[in-house]
C-alpha cells in the first residue's frame, strides 16, 4: 500500500495578519473620512441656525422696536416678554425652545459688541469654548458669508462652507 500523503492547502497566519492589517488601514481610512464629513455637516448646520436666528432677532425687532435684552438673549424669540407689544403670537421660531448648536452648546446672544453690529449670535465650536481653530472655532452670526478654514488637530487643514 502506498501512502498518500495530501498537502492541504490554506493561507498561513502571517498571511492572515497581513489581509487583516489591510482591512484595518482601509477600515480606518474610511471612518476618518466619514468622520471628516460628519464635522463639516455640524459646522454647516450651526451656521444654518445662527442665520436662522439672526432673521429671527431682525423679525423681534421690526415687530417690536427693540432687540431682545441681553438678560432673557435668545429665550424672547420663544417666550413673550412682560409689557412688549408687537410680539408675534407663537413667537419667531418654529421651535418652542431655543435651539442649540449642533455640538449640543447653547448660543451665545451679545447685544452692541465690538464689531459695531448692533447685536452677535455665536457658537463656540465644538469645543464649547470661546476661540479655537478649526472645528474648535467660534463662529459668528455677523460673519456667515465665504468660507471658513483652519488647523484640526494632527496638521490638517480644515476648509468648511
Amino acid at each position: 500500500m502506498k501512502k498518500q500523503h495530501h498537502k492541504l492547502q490554506g493561507f498561513t497566519l502571517v498571511e492572515l495578519m497581513a489581509v487583516l492589517l489591510i482591512i484595518a488601514l482601509l477600515a480606518g481610512l474610511a471612518a476618518s473620512n466619514f468622520m471628516s464629513q460628519i464635522d463639516k455637516a455640524k459646522v454647516k448646520t450651526t451656521k444654518a441656525d445662527l442665520v436662522t436666528l439672526r432673521n429671527a432677532v431682525m423679525t423681534f425687532k421690526m415687530d417690536t422696536g427693540y432687540y431682545p435684552s441681553e438678560e432673557a438673549g435668545l429665550e424672547e424669540l420663544v417666550v413673550q416678554p412682560m409689557d412688549l407689544d408687537g410680539w408675534a403670537p407663537g413667537g419667531y421660531l418654529q421651535e418652542t425652545v431655543v435651539p442649540q448648536d449642533a455640538w449640543k452648546n447653547e448660543f451665545v446672544y451679545l447685544l452692541n459688541p465690538e464689531s459695531g453690529k448692533p447685536f452677535v449670535i455665536i457658537s463656540y465650536g465644538a469645543d464649547g469654548k470661546e476661540g479655537g481653530e478649526g472645528y474648535d472655532a467660534d463662529i459668528y452670526s455677523d460673519n456667515l458669508e465665504g468660507t471658513g478654514s483652519g488647523t484640526i488637530p494632527g496638521g490638517a487643514e480644515a476648509v468648511y462652507e
